[in-house]
């Protein structure tokens, strides 16, 4: 053996030499069985405690202790901040009705990989990923306040697109699992190239767990970006789920400019009802009488369900950043002034940047650190912005 095969010598972990490498086959990483399956369980065992490792981060990016029904957790509540762990283990150490008003978006189911291991949206089909989101939101139900109310983006994908086009995009070996078994291509008995409904099922399961549907909100992107397809229409909506867990919560009733068709028809007198008869089923016709103008509100009619609001990149962000106007009208309607606003998935921090804005404190759980780091920087300047 010469000086250059002992320095190409690999060890195994268990420190002993292995073999030299010729070049051919595949190169040895264990001196025996024994030391690969104790170096997959070492590596298992790191991945169950990553996955369960709740940091708290304070608006001030001050790190505290990791202690359930602590000091630092009641702080964290009070002040605001960001949770850096899973949203189902991180929701699981908040106290019961401690949060006013949800607004966020989870990750769509089998339309992107974010590089985190238990990130939710991956699932094989789209039952499981119902159900794990849903008990995610079951906590939130938990910590919620009876007046409190939840809002949810979230869009739809087809059955088969994307996912069984290529090796390249994902990797079979990472999920254990075959490329078309995989994600949205995993659904038995599903047709290919169809919807797969996911924000119906959703909204009906959550319906079923005891929430109330109080508005579906369409969410309309005017400068959508073009697609390739050409056997279907290009889909420039998303929808927005408003809920709420008791009959009577806090609400503040938002306006939107009058039309213009009802202006022009404000400028003349309200046309003359004539009285049929003296029935009593019909004085609307003399109470109209009296109102010759129509009565028009400074503040404007009552906000509609369709908003138009075109989507904004962030650079240095994730993919899907929905843009501030779209978490601004339900903060302001949801949340009381000085209010704790949760969002679950906050991703970059779009909602915990528009919520201290409008002079509310937040709540954002992130499982990726890079998206962390992000939101951290995000609501540093926002907070510059305030000050000066």
């Amino acid at each position: 053996m010469n000086s250059l095969q002992h320095n190409n010598k690999q060890q195994c972990v268990c420190g002993k030499l292995l073999p030299f490498h010729a070049g051919k086959g595949r190169t040895r990483r264990y001196c025996s069985d024994a030391c690969k399956q104790r170096e997959f369980r070492n590596r298992s065992r790191e991945k169950r405690n990553a996955k369960h490792q709740i940091v708290y981060l304070l608006n001030s990016n001050e790190q505290v202790p990791i202690v359930q029904n602590s000091s630092s957790l009641q702080l964290l509540l009070q002040s605001g901040g960001i949770c850096q762990g899973e949203a189902y283990d991180v929701l699981k150490t908040f106290p019961h009705n401690c949060i006013d008003m949800v607004m966020t978006s989870p990750p769509y189911w089998g339309l992107r990989d974010y590089g985190v291991a238990g990130q939710l949206g991956l699932e094989p089909t789209f039952d499981e990923y119902i159900t794990r989101l849903c008990a995610i939101f079951d906590e939130v139900k938990r910590v919620l306040k009876d007046t409190g109310t939840c809002w949810v983006n979230i869009g739809d994908s087809y059955h088969n697109s994307g996912w069984a086009r290529g090796k390249e995009r994902f990797d079979k070996k990472r999920y254990h699992l075959n490329r078309m078994e995989h994600g949205r291509a995993g659904q038995k008995n599903y047709p290919d190239k169809c919807l797969a409904m996911t924000p119906f099922r959703f909204a009906i399961e959550m319906v079923n767990r005891g929430w109330i549907l109080r508005n579906t909100i369409i969410w309309q992107k005017p400068n959508i970006l073009p697609t390739s397809v050409k056997d279907r229409f290009t889909v420039d909506f998303e929808y927005l789920f408003f809920f709420s867990t008791s009959q009577k919560y806090y609400f503040e009733q938002q306006y939107e400019p009058l039309s213009e068709a009802y202006l022009e028809r404000a400028k003349y007198p309200r046309p003359q009802v004539r009285k049929w008869d003296e029935d009593k089923k019909r004085n609307l016709a003399s109470y109209l009488n009296k109102y010759d103008t129509f009565t028009i509100n400074p503040l404007g009619r009552n906000k509609r369900t369709v908003w138009s609001i075109p989507p904004k990149p962030l650079k240095g962000a994730h993919f899907a950043v929905y843009p501030p106007e779209l978490c601004e009208t339900p903060i302001k309607a949801g949340c009381p002034p000085g209010g704790v606003v949760l969002d679950p998935f906050m991703g970059s921090g779009t909602t915990c940047v528009v919520a201290a804005q409008l002079g509310r404190r937040s709540i954002g759980v992130e499982l990726n650190g890079a998206y962390v780091k992000i939101a951290q920087e995000r609501l540093a300047q926002a907070s510059l912005l305030d000050v000066s």
